[in-house]
């Protein structure tokens, strides 16, 4: 399910089947990395809602957790342990961090949620239908990562 009104009034009469949440995770740069940046946040989007259609009913797929690159990993990581307060209260027993940025694998260890580092894919250059397929393979790795902790915690 996604954050839109239908899909959240669906998860409101059907919470106790909905125990994950996804979270994306993208930094943004107005600098020098500005195309890299958007780029990886069209990777992450079109990963995490691919995702969301794979896991409907399983999954609820929050807005991303958007920042400025530059800014300093404790303040985000802070600020990030607020989102995880938040959806720890709306009792979901299973969170999922998914990004492109490799700088948040330093700081994982501080978050309770699963984090999943991936590269960003240059999708820029291909066909709708290589989009696709190239996600669809990512999403087909991620199955495995999510049926494993899904069981680890059940």
């Amino acid at each position: 399910m996604k954050w839109i009104p239908q899909d959240l009034e669906t998860y409101l009469n059907a919470k106790e089947y909905v125990d994950t949440a996804v979270v994306p995770l993208y930094g943004i740069s107005t600098m020098d990395g500005l195309k890299q940046s958007a780029e990886a946040a069209e990777f992450i989007t079109l990963l995490t809602t691919h995702l969301e259609r794979q896991f409907t009913g399983r999954i609820l797929l929050f807005p991303p957790f958007t920042y400025l690159s530059r800014v300093q990993n404790e303040r985000l990581v802070n600020d990030l342990l607020e989102w995880e307060s938040e959806i720890k209260m709306a009792e979901f027993k299973h969170l999922f961090y998914i990004t492109a940025d490799s700088n948040w694998r330093n700081v994982e260890g501080s978050l309770q949620g699963s984090f999943i580092w991936l590269p960003s894919l240059p999708l820029g250059q291909m066909s709708d239908s290589q989009k696709f397929e190239m996600i669809d393979n990512q999403v087909k790795q991620l199955f495995s990562i999510f049926s494993q902790i899904w069981a680890e915690n059940e």
